[in-house]
Formats: structure tokens, sequence, C-alpha cells
């Protein structure tokens, strides 16, 4: 059941009658909808959206100056969005050996350490026997290669048990440690992937910072073992473990060697061919400041490092693969160290073959031995998962199944602001935060600098004496959107005495059909249409005639007219795609209303009419964030708005500075704010009415009402 949103849901709360539920409105069939506009939309903006970040990446690097002079901001902030900033504290590592399988070249360890307090990581240690002096080692980050035996796993180290083995047959020390979602501690990569988990990207939490933290504690251990040379230590891994290998390379200059097989690819790779499509969460940051992935790997100059891939990998394609090491080629010669970086390309599919690994191994013995000797030997697995098992029995205090929840910090709710001038102060803060972290991916930061609006009417049409027109603005290029515009037949706009932007969800936009349709077919005669609600059409009308009021609707991208596909699973991979660009759908969707709302404004006689905004469920989180930006919106009123970001909607890193509850108060602060919920219990709005009580607002500046409520014009006014 749900009320009818946008054409009487307004009438309704302000005339004083008692809201009633409606049955949901008939939509149309998935086979009836044609999505092909959306999909050619949404298609070709990530196609300008991502050359616009490639043509950015390296863009004002001309010297060594210039890259050493951001260098270090770089790293700070892959930290950041590795959810590695602040950094963790290096707490004790309380490794723990558990077992020990001989070879009579070499002996494996069985150990685990904790990265963090409960965070823990499950390894194999390989030692050569009858070591001269300290060796060099190899850290060997796992793909996701599972080895699971009726419900128990073995960790996907024991996958890879043949890489660690060559290692120590040629005199390295290697440690094979496993990832947290194949781990024999099983944890999750699959967040957004899989389980529909897009608060992570709210909370700013990737597994990939995980995998990284994991590796560079991983690091620390080798520099405590008394057999490794620390200063000769170089990592490498395969496809998940190729990821992971960037990024202990990038942030950790112990790593003096890396080669990452089948791990990178470009920023178009990903996101316009569709290559995120094969990849977890684990491979990608948040990235938050829109990077193409070869900074990544130049992050590494000017150290030894080799790209190793094979020619028909269909996750990590070859133009792609050598996109990013010409790219990184420019800053090694700017080192003068182009010597140092090497680009191997095998024939095969996205497979650990012999041929990989055999680069892999001349490069190591080149660089951490200075030798380089026939490779005589080969890679081969020589023991049983079980043999290679690290517990027996699953530590109690684990966090490794739920580290999601606890490995970035989300905001601690803040305390109330003591004076004006600390809500002053705060208010500034958030914003500053909002706008860099969690909206940096709009097109500017004032309407006066974003791209034109090219408002352009496409009808006016009168009936039952209503004047509805319909204009389409450009949100973004490639992003064009409709502004539906309706009032009393013969009043001219600027003796209105109120507009209210209404957004509308997919389900809004059926209602919003439903009842036009009545008074306006031929308008909507090329729309599928849902079944026509003549008595909201004429509540509607009613409404028009008894008060000077506009109505707007807009429906944001991939909503509407611009609706994308419906298949559930490819719409999972574009919101991943956002975030690959440094937004998320939500916030693109809050730009949307932003634009909307300036496309009002532009039109003739609305410039001076008090502006309201009016949405419900996910949209009045999105309409709530957007008002933030926008200047004198009077009123907004936000229907079955969401508490908390948890839930929705998902901002890039938003609960790392604020949730739902301090945005209204923001919100409050500057325009009246009702809020509509099924049960009139405020305690999840005590926070921005605490705010209002300290700081002396007047009563009506933010109320919570229930549903159904009445409602009372007068106190409105």
């Amino acid at each position: 059941m749900t009320r009818s949103i946008g054409c009487g849901l307004l009438l309704t709360f302000l005339a004083g009658a008692r809201i009633l539920a409606a049955d949901e409105p008939t939509q149309p069939s998935p086979e009836t909808v044609d999505t092909s506009r959306g999909d050619r939309m949404i298609a070709a903006y990530f196609r300008n959206e991502t050359a616009r970040l490639t043509v950015a990446s390296f863009a004002e690097i001309e010297t060594l100056e210039d890259w050493q002079s951001r260098r270090g901001e770089y790293r700070q902030q892959l930290l950041e969005m590795l959810g590695l900033s602040p950094l963790p504290e290096r707490t004790p590592l309380d490794a723990e050996i558990t077992g020990r399988v001989e070879h009579e070249q070499f002996f494996v360890e069985k150990l685990h350490f904790q990265s963090r307090p409960g965070q823990y990581v499950t390894g194999n240690l390989y030692v050569p026997k009858q070591l001269q002096g300290k060796a060099p080692a190899i850290l060997y980050v796992c793909g996701h290669g599972r080895v699971k035996k009726d419900g128990v796993s073995y960790g996907n180290k024991s996958y890879y048990q043949h890489h660690g083995a060559w290692f120590a047959r040629n005199g390295y020390v290697c440690l094979t440690i496993d990832t947290l979602q194949l781990g024999e501690i099983e944890g999750m990569h699959h967040g957004t992937y899989r389980h529909n988990n897009f608060w992570w990207n709210a909370r700013g939490y990737t597994p990939a910072g995980v995998e990284a933290w994991n590796s560079i504690r991983a690091v620390d251990y080798l520099q405590s073992r008394p057999e490794v040379d620390g200063e000769r230590i170089g990592v490498t891994g395969r496809s998940g473990g190729g990821a992971y290998s960037w990024w202990v390379g990038a942030l950790d200059e112990r790593i003096k060697v890396a080669v990452p097989v089948a791990g990178i690819t470009s920023l178009k790779n990903y996101v316009v061919d569709g290559c995120i499509e094969g990849h977890c969460d684990c491979m990608f940051q948040v990235n938050t400041y829109g990077w193409d992935f070869p900074l990544v790997a130049a992050l590494m100059a000017p150290r030894p490092l080799l790209f190793s891939n094979s020619d028909k990998d269909h996750i990590f394609p070859l133009d792609g693969v050598i996109d990013v090491h010409q790219k990184v080629r420019r800053i090694y010669r700017l080192y003068d160290a182009g010597d140092k970086l090497g680009l191997q390309i095998t024939e095969g599919p996205h497979k650990d073959t012999q041929s990989l690994r055999v680069h892999a191994f001349s490069w190591f013995n080149r660089f951490l031995k200075g030798e380089e000797p026939l490779i005589e030997t080969v890679a081969v697995k020589l023991f049983e998962p079980e043999q290679l098992k690290v517990f027996e029995t699953l530590p109690a205090d684990q966090k490794n199944t739920e580290i999601h929840e606890t490995f970035v910090a989300k905001a601690t709710p803040p305390a109330v602001p003591e004076s004006k001038s600390d809500w002053k102060h705060q208010a500034t803060a958030w914003r500053a935060l909002l706008r860099e972290k969690c909206f940096g991916g709009w097109p500017a930061s004032s309407p006066a600098d974003a791209p034109g609006l090219d408002v352009k009417e496409i009808f006016s049409a009168e009936r039952n004496s209503i004047r509805l027109a319909a204009f389409e603005f450009t949100s973004q290029r490639d992003i064009p959107l409709r502004l539906y515009v309706a009032y009393r037949a013969g009043l001219q706009p600027k003796e209105l005495e109120l507009v209210v932007l209404n957004v509308l969800d997919q389900a809004g936009w059926q209602e919003f059909l439903a009842s036009m349709r009545v008074g306006f077919p031929e308008q909507f005669a090329g729309e599928p249409l849902p079944e026509a609600d003549e008595k909201q059409f004429r509540e509607t009308a009613r409404m028009f005639q008894q008060f000077k009021w506009g109505m707007a609707y807009m429906a944001p991208r991939g909503i509407g007219p611009t609706e994308w596909t419906r298949d559930e699973r490819e719409r999972v991979h574009i919101r991943r795609r956002f975030v690959l660009l440094g937004q998320s759908r939500d916030g693109m969707r809050s730009w949307d209303v932003r634009r909307a709302a300036q496309a009002l404004r532009s039109l003739e006689g609305m410039q001076q009419v008090p502006l309201w905004m009016q949405a419900e469920r996910e949209m009045a989180g999105i309409t709530l964030y957007a008002s933030l930006f926008e200047p004198d919106v009077a009123r907004l009123d936000l229907w079955q708005l969401s508490a908390s970001h948890r839930e929705g909607p998902f901002f890039l890193n938003v609960l790392r500075f604020l949730d739902v509850p301090q945005a209204v108060a923001l919100a409050a602060a500057r325009s009246k704010v009702r809020i509509y919920q099924d049960e009139a219990a405020t305690s999840k709005w005590e926070y921005p009415q605490a705010v209002a009580r300290k700081l002396g607002w007047h009563k009506l500046q933010l109320q919570v009402r229930a549903i159904p409520a009445q409602a009372d014009r007068a106190e409105d006014e």
C-alpha cells in the first residue's frame, strides 16, 4: 500500500483532510517497457565520464619535480580510499606457529597473526633448509582460488602453494597468506557485487583495504623473522592477488620489487567495457578522488615493477594493460629508471600458467638476488590441503566474518551544539566534507560553474482548468531530464503563492502518469501508461482551483523516462560503475534534483515564487541532501525518510562524517522541514530536535508527524 505522491499528497496534508492509503499503482510489465533510451543514456554518460577522468590522470605531471611534489598526497588519498586513513595502529601481531610440514629442500610453518586485534591472517611460511645468512623474501598474496571440503575452508594459500614451494626451492623465504573471502575464516568480498550492501560505499569501506592492511602487516611479520633480509622483500600474486600486490607495493616502501600478475587494467576496461562485472569489491578502492588505475601503479616508481598478463584475459584485457603500462612508463622515465619497468604478455586466458610464472621468477632473481640463472624447476603442488591448514578450531574472538562492520569507523554521534557559533562551525565543516568527500563527483561547486541547463519547452497544454508544461533540461552531459510544471489555467507563474518540486521514484512516476494521462492523453501518448487514476486527477484539479500553487515533477536519472535496464544484476553493476567514477548513483540523483530546482527557477516568472521540495521513500533522502546546496528552499516535506544511511540513500563516505539526523538538522537550519513516518515516535530524530531546542528555533521549523495524521494548514503559515 502506498500514497500518491505529488498530485494529491500535498493537497491532503495541507488542506486538512485525513491521508488515506491507496493501492499501489499498476505498473507496466518489464516486457512492455522499452528501456533502450535510458540504457543508451547511461552508456554514453559512462563513456564520457571515464574519458574525463582518464585525461585528468597525470595531466599536471610534466617533470620529476611535479610527480614528487604530489606523490605523498596521492599515497595519502589512496590510503583514504582504502579505508586506511587514519592508518590503523600497529598492534602486536600475536603470531603463532601451529605446525610444520617437511620437504627435503624446505619446510613450511603453518601460522597465523592478527593484523588488528581479532583480525586473523592465516598463512604458510616456506623456508629453505641450510640457508647461508639472511635470505630475500617474497610475500605471495592469493587470488580467488577456493579450496573447501565438506564445508571446511583450507584457504586459498593451499590453492597457490606451488608458488611458495618454488621460491623456497630457489633460496627465498616466502609467506603465502590467505585472503579475507577465501581464508580458513571466511569473510566477505562480495558486499555490493552479490549482497546489495551498498552501505559499504556510504561507510567508505572496501575489502581491498583489509587485504592491503593484512599485506602491510605480513611485511611486518617477514621483517621479524631471523631468516629474512628485511631490505630485500618482494610481492607478487595473480588475479585478486595481483590487485593486492598493487595496493601493498603502492603503499609500503619496504616492498623493493613487485610482479602483479593479471591484477590491473584501465578505468575504461572496467567501466565502459564492462570488466567490472567479473570482479568483486576487493579489486577496487572507493574511488573518492576519481583515479584512473595508472596512478596506483605509478606509486611503485622507481622500484622494479613487472606488469604480467596474458593476451586473452577477458577481465584484464590486453589493451587496458598496455595502456596502464604506457602511462606508468612516463613516470619511470622521469626517474631515468626505464630498465626497472617491464611488461610481460604471454599467450592464454585468465589462468595461472607456467609461462606467467617463469618471467616472475626471473624478475625477482634479477632484482632481489642480482642473478639471472636459467629457470630449471617448475612450480608444482607438493602437499594436500589438509597438510597446510593452520587452525584445528577457528578462534572464537575472530572478527573476520564481520570486519566490514568495524574496519572503517563511522562518525561518532555528535554533541548538541552549545551555541549558535558552535553550530555554525559544525554546519560549515559538515558541508565542506559532504561536498569534497561525498559529492566530489558533482560537476561543479556552484550553479554558475555548472554546464548549461539548456532548458527547452517540449509542450504546453491546458485541460480541465489545468495548465501543464513539460521542459527538458541538461543535468550533465548525456543526462537530459524532464521537468513537468502544472498550475491553474489563467494564472501567471509570478502570481503563484508557492511551487512544489516533487521528486519521483519509479512508483511515484507511475502515479504521476496515471493521474495526468486523464487530462492530457495526447501529451503522454508515447509513454507506456499505467491504468488511469481519474480520482487523483480530479483531486489535483480541485487543489489548483482552491490554491494558487504550482506543482513541478521530476524523475532523476534511471527513473521514469530515462529508466535503464530492469535486469537486477545489470542494475547492480551500473551502481558499481558510479563508484569507480568517484560518484554514487544516489549522489548523482541528488545533483539531478539540484539541477531540476535550477531549471524551475530559470522559467519566466518563477524566480521569486517560494520553492518547496517534496519526496518519499529513497527520494526523500536524496532530496534532503540536494536542498542543502540550493539557496532559498522554503520547505521540505519528506515521507518515510530513512533514519540512517545504512538503509539509504547511499552517498560515498557519508557515514564517516554524519548520518541522516544530522543532515535533517542542517536542512532545518535553512528550511522548514516536515518528516512524515508511519509512527509518531520521534526518538530517531532526537538530534535535530535537540538542536532546534538548544538554538531556539521556532516550533514550526522542524516537525515530525505520524501517518495518517490531521494536518492543519493554519499551523504551517
